[in-house]
C-alpha cells in the first residue's frame, strides 16, 4: 500500500540504506531550532515521498514538539493517492 510505504519512507534515516544514500530524511534536520525544523523537515519529507513513492503526493505536513525542554517531537503528515 502506497500509505505504508510513504510510513516507512519517513523512518528511514539518509544514508541507512546501501546504494540508495538519499533515501530518507535528513537526520541533521533534527538539531536545528524548531522553527527551521519544520521547514526543513517538511522540504525533506516531500523530496523523499515525490523521489520514492510517486504513487502519492504530501498534501499537508506538520512538525509539532510534544515536551519542549526533552526535545521530543512529532511529525505529522497528510498524503493523496496519484492513482
Amino acid at each position: 500500500r502506497p500509505e505504508q510505504c510513504v510510513q516507512n519512507l519517513l523512518k528511514i534515516m539518509r544514508g541507512e540504506v546501501p546504494y540508495e544514500r538519499t533515501k530518507g530524511i535528513n537526520a541533521r534536520i533534527f538539531d536545528q531550532p524548531a522553527q527551521e525544523a519544520q521547514a526543513l523537515l517538511v522540504a525533506d519529507a516531500r523530496f523523499v515521498i515525490e523521489t520514492y513513492e510517486p504513487r502519492t503526493m504530501l498534501s499537508t505536513a506538520e512538525l509539532a514538539a510534544l515536551t519542549a525542554d526533552a526535545g521530543s517531537f512529532r511529525f505529522t503528515a497528510e498524503i493523496e493517492n496519484q492513482g
